[in-house]
């Protein structure tokens, strides 16, 4: 095992580069909680082991125009005893997870399978043993193939009571010594991207010259599966209160991913577009949650698209999460879109509905972003003065590092798949990190430097952010880009047959951070804005 021999250069990178107000573990609060974080078909791999059944990751990875998949990934099935170690190595506080649907319950209802249950029970023991806080996440993309098959997953009300059945599998199992549970990641994003645009499974979407869907709408279909990402959140909250908080003294929330987003111009149109931007990216999921409603917004945007709640299932779903997760990794611009009146609503979909562009700032695009802190800086004051200051655990943050030679075959893929929906007013980006030389991923050390000190200031206003998670704990098998890019603190050499952990220089950072033994200037995050168009931020 590598020891962290890139750790005094941690110092050189620190000392090197101009920053003000110094801050350390230490200016955070006791109970803050540090860590870093994983999926389960991302991390685990182990696909047919020991009674592991398909997951609608699986058969969307095995597609035809796939090339790559988590069948092995790196393996922490077998490997979780190393990783612990390494990751107690790090310092690390927290270890966010999440649990693999059809190793636990290969039917997607019904019989407990012994070895998967086993599997995460040995996990969570492993984590506590080394003073490691477990985050389990229960819903990660990986819907049982088989409830997909039967009657189409997350577009039919039937999930919420089988994913309520598999939440309390979950508690009752897990729960004396799991206190933070998030029942579905990046909510917004998933309906999005698995529903209305077709890049993250099941795939559904309405064929289009850019997209070809086996199967899917775009125009009704997002709206569904939010509808019942919100109803199967609430049914699993409602019954974790009443039947395991009073004992077991666990919190349970939401995710969602959230941009930092700013408008483009100073011309009342953009400013429009920033708040109906805000109110389809946030509100969506957000409102109902804490307001009991859709924004308004939405609800005459969409008409009869758009689901309603029951006064029943308005009062369970308000007030139903102890936290919000928030997963964020870039900044945006918005503006405001040429309308399309001649376009009917079945041939909609979630961007033309929300009728806003986003232009990618400095150099960032899909293969890589700068670090714009003050716009993660803005999405926590945003949340806590729209949202009623809830409690927040940021369970993504981090920055990519990306291979030049796939380059080109990821953007053939996003272009295809996503990039329509944006504008590029841009500068030459330049070329992302090599992944055999990411050992050196300085501009990692630098970003996630810069985003700690944004989420302190924050905290020092107000904010009532209580977590951080590092995507990812090492290098994984990833969403959009299979093994082309990597966003570990620590590097997987996926070529080994025994999957070598390597530590990176952001890894020795972290440590360090978390350790003390490294005091951390943060840059100039509340630098005017008068560099950037446009007159506010989110």
């Amino acid at each position: 095992m590598q020891s962290f021999s890139l750790f005094f250069e941690c110092l050189v990178i620190v000392l090197a580069v101009s920053y003000s107000d110094a801050f350390t573990r230490n200016d955070f609060p006791d109970d803050f909680l540090f860590g870093a974080a994983a999926s389960a078909y991302q991390w685990e791999g182990a696909a047919d082991d020991d009674g592991r059944t398909p997951s609608v990751w699986d058969t969307f990875s095995h597609s035809d125009n796939k090339k790559g998949d988590g069948d092995i990934a790196c393996d922490g099935y077998h490997k979780y005893q190393e990783d612990v170690k390494l990751m107690a190595e790090m310092g690390l506080e927290a270890f966010r997870f999440s649990i693999s649907w059809t190793r636990l319950i290969p039917n997607g209802r019904g019989p407990v399978n012994p070895k998967g249950l086993k599997f995460y029970k040995n996990l969570i023991k492993e984590l506590r043993s080394h003073g490691i806080e477990p985050h389990v996440t229960l819903y990660h993309y990986d819907l049982p193939q088989a409830l997909e098959d039967e009657y189409g997953g997350w577009i039919n009300r039937k999930i919420i009571e089988d994913f309520t059945s598999f939440a309390d599998v979950c508690f009752r199992e897990f729960g004396e010594d799991v206190k933070l549970w998030t029942t579905i990641n990046e909510a917004n994003i998933f309906a999005i991207g698995a529903y209305s645009e077709g890049f993250l499974p099941p795939g559904h979407c309405s064929t289009n010259t850019f997209v070809n869907c086996s199967t899917g709408n775009s125009s009704t279909e997002p709206y569904i599966a939010g509808h019942n990402l919100l109803l199967a959140h609430a049914s699993a909250s409602k019954l974790y209160r009443l039947k395991y908080k009073s004992k077991q003294r666990g919190s349970i929330g939401f995710s969602i991913y959230a941009y930092g987003l700013s408008p483009y111009t100073n011309s009342t149109d953009d400013e429009i577009a920033f708040q109906r931007a805000k109110d389809f990216l946030f509100g969506w999921m957000l409102k109902p949650l804490v307001y009991g409603e859709y924004p308004d917004v939405m609800k005459k945007t969409l008409g009869s698209r758009l689901p309603v709640f029951s006064e029943e299932e308005t009062e369970q779903v308000k007030g139903s999460s102890d936290f919000f997760g928030i997963i964020h990794y870039m900044t945006v611009y918005v503006t405001n879109s040429k309308p399309s009146p001649s376009l009917p609503p079945s041939n909609r979909e979630f961007f033309t509905d929300m009728g806003v562009d986003t232009i990618f700032i400095g150099n960032s695009s899909f293969f890589g972003w700068d670090a714009i802190p003050w716009g993660f800086e803005g999405v926590l004051e945003y949340l806590k003065q729209s949202y009623n200051n809830p409690p927040l655990y940021i369970l993504e943050n981090g920055q990519l590092s990306l291979s030049f030679v796939n380059l080109c075959l990821l953007a053939n893929f996003l272009v295809l798949k996503i990039l329509p929906n944006y504008i590029y007013k841009k500068k030459k980006t330049g070329l992302p990190m090599e992944h055999d030389s990411a050992l050196q991923d300085t501009p990692r050390v630098e970003y996630i430097q810069a985003y700690i000190g944004a989420m302190l200031n924050a905290i020092k206003n107000g904010s009532d952010t209580r977590g951080y998670f590092v995507w990812s704990m090492i290098d994984l098998y990833e969403l959009l880009a299979e093994y082309k890019n990597s966003f570990g603190l620590y590097y997987v050499n996926f070529s080994d047959p025994g999957l070598k952990r390597s530590p990176k220089l952001s890894a020795s950072w972290y440590s360090g951070f978390l350790k003390g033994t490294v005091d951390v200037a943060s840059q100039d995050i509340t630098q005017s804005q008068s560099n950037f168009s446009g007159s506010s931020s989110l």
